[in-house]
């Protein structure tokens, strides 16, 4: 629901001058000085927000090393974090508590514009994170779509967040290895507490984990992604120096790092998968529904219950099944949408062969679309991306798509992951959809220009806001023919496919964790309603099972933007300016829903 807005009540005066005294001036220095006066309090008001959220935000990455790197601070880069051990759980849980206490001696009814957004942005933020304590994530601290194991990788193979530019890069990722190997250890530990608790996971998570640990876990040193950063030393590291890394990255890889993915491997293979469920729904963990509930609330940044949620999804698939049978009526083969789709699927020609064919249609999306920006974009960001397949010990569990942020200097660039793996699965069709998703103007564009927005606040700029993101990545599949996409047929198909399968991940994410659904029923109802191969869908499924409520995001935050883009065309009439409007949902960085809603009304009321 919306938050309570805050308009400012205009007044004028009905004192006619004839009745003022022409002979006795007003106290110009008296108005001057209570002016100057209200000038230092709000400005006094402005320092204080700000003092509060940054300070915050440095305690935030202390707590989150890996986060830090990710944003270009690189002043933790030699520490990986004591992720839920329960030192680090108490810290997180005491900054949040500490800044909502601070926040309250603060007047929002005294703030207006940005001010006001961050105080409402910051209050919702801690309030929903202090919300989240109350439910023991941190015995569940594995997931195989990015679990801190697979981030790892990511960072050590050289191409990733973590930096290796210089001798101090390296000999700073060298420290970082025994914080991640701290964490394994605290993984297993936690494993089993949860175990004896009943909080575990589900078989069907474990079981794609436990693959992913056994291709990294090498025995060779040099044959391991941890390598990569020495075969491709800079320019500028002296040969003493290199020598030193090579024999300190052999050990610390060989006796310290693979051997910690080992033990975590032969945990979950030999011990934890005989205690892991068999069941799927969150609602089966103690407290559960609860839980689940929150999660909705917490992805969604709304009010929306799970049955709520859960008929909004069969409304939206009902709708847009709809619109694939009337496309499917006129230029395609007779018969049900269901058997079409498995015509579709069965169809060699509608897949690429190769994954570089698949990589080079999405690079040239990026020649097609950025000359059409401006028509409905006033500005666009000044980082650049990156197309790249999904490592191998990743895609058998990674989404079809995903994204990487660059950092806000701008010396790394954005990456747009594209799955090469079981190409089978994966619709040429899709292509346009999931370039406008993840790429421009959809992920890429919108978590750049939030970081290039320096006069935010940092939690502003670098915000997590799932429904906002994920929001908007959806709503960004919905511009391609203002882009010249969607310019035949199957890449028009291909965009319903896309909105379909959002659509049906709130059926299918409600349906495990609150109705009741097996894996199976799940993965049935996804197939009947897309053209995704088997390989796809099973992993949507799986994802959904791993990470309860995050996929309800991506129509949630869709549909309320389309609300507030027809809510803005009705009250602005022939004044609307697409341009203006994307500025409001983009600039002011990610936003929860109802701050969003409230920020888009006052425009609007101020617009009037």
């Amino acid at each position: 629901m919306p938050l309570r807005r805050l308009v400012p009540v205009l007044f004028a005066s009905g004192l006619a001058l004839a009745a003022c005294d022409a002979t006795a001036p007003p106290d110009s220095g008296q108005a001057a000085g209570a002016t100057a006066a209200g000038s230092r309090a709000a400005a006094a008001r402005v320092q204080r927000l700000r003092e509060i959220v940054e300070n915050y935000y440095d305690a935030y990455l202390e707590l989150n090393p890996l986060l830090a790197t990710s944003q270009g601070d690189h002043r933790h880069d030699d520490r990986f974090g004591d992720y839920v051990s329960t030192a680090w759980m108490a810290d997180s849980l005491a900054i949040e508590q500490d800044a909502l206490q601070k926040l309250a001696a603060v007047e929002p009814g005294k703030l207006s514009g940005e001010e006001l957004l961050t105080y409402e942005a910051f209050r919702f933020g801690r309030e929903s994170r202090i919300e989240g304590f109350r439910y023991p994530g941190e015995l569940l601290p594995l997931e195989q779509v990015s679990g801190l194991h697979l981030r790892f990788a990511m960072l050590g193979s050289g191409r990733g967040e973590q930096p290796f530019r210089t001798t101090e890069d390296y000999d700073r990722f060298l420290a970082r290895m025994d914080g991640f190997v701290r964490w394994v250890d605290r993984c297993i530990d936690n494993l089993g507490t949860g175990a004896a608790k009943g909080v575990v996971q589900p078989r069907a998570v474990i079981e794609r984990i436990v693959p992913q640990l056994a291709e990294l876990a090498v025995e060779d040193p040099r044959k391991s992604v941890f390598w990569q950063p020495i075969l491709n030393f800079p320019a500028g590291i002296s040969v003493a120096d290199r020598q030193r890394l090579i024999e300190a990255y052999a050990d610390k890889i060989g006796t310290k790092v693979l051997p910690a993915y080992r033990r975590l491997h032969d945990y979950l293979q030999g011990e934890y998968l005989a205690q892991a469920r068999d069941t799927v729904a969150w609602s089966e963990l103690p407290n559960g529904a609860a839980w689940y509930a929150y999660l909705v609330r917490y992805h969604t940044t709304t009010t929306l219950t799970p049955d709520e949620i859960h008929e909004l999804g069969l409304s939206e698939v009902s709708r847009i099944r709809g619109e694939m049978e009337r496309f499917v009526r006129t230029p395609g083969p007779p018969g049900d949408l269901r058997g079409h789709l498995a015509t579709l699927r069965a169809d060699r020609s509608r897949h690429y062969e190769q994954a570089d064919e698949l990589l080079a249609a999405y690079r040239a999306l990026n020649v097609k679309v950025g000359p059409a920006l401006p028509l409905l974009f006033p500005r666009k960001p000044r980082a650049a991306f990156e197309i790249r397949a999904v490592e191998s010990f990743r895609a058998a569990s990674a989404a079809s798509t995903s994204y990487v942020p660059g950092d806000a200097e701008g010396t790394r660039p954005g990456v747009v992951y594209v799955n090469t793996g079981d190409l089978p699965a994966r619709p040429k069709s899709l292509v346009d959809a999931m370039y406008l998703h993840e790429a421009v103007p959809g992920r890429h564009y919108q978590v750049s220009l939030a970081q290039e927005a320096d006069d935010l606040p940092r939690f502003r700029r670098f915000a997590e806001d799932t429904a906002h993101g994920d929001g908007w990545a959806s709503y960004a599949e919905s511009l391609g023919k203002d882009l010249g996409v969607y310019a035949d047929p199957d890449s028009v198909f291909g965009a319903l496919t896309a909105g379909m399968w959002r659509a049906a991940a709130l059926v299918v994410d409600t349906g495990i964790h609150a109705k009741g659904w097996t894996r199976e029923q799940a993965i049935d109802y996804l197939r009947a309603q897309t053209a995704l191969g088997d390989a796809v869908t099973e992993a949507e499924v799986d994802r959904c099972i791993a990470r309860p409520g995050q996929a309800l995001a991506y129509t949630v935050g869709r549909l309320r933007m389309m609300e507030l883009r027809r809510r803005a065309q009705d009250r602005l009439g022939a004044r609307f300016d697409i341009r203006a409007f994307h500025a409001q949902l983009l600039e002011s960085g990610p936003l929860p829903l109802p701050v969003l809603e409230a920020k888009v009304d006052r425009w609007l009321e101020a617009g009037r």
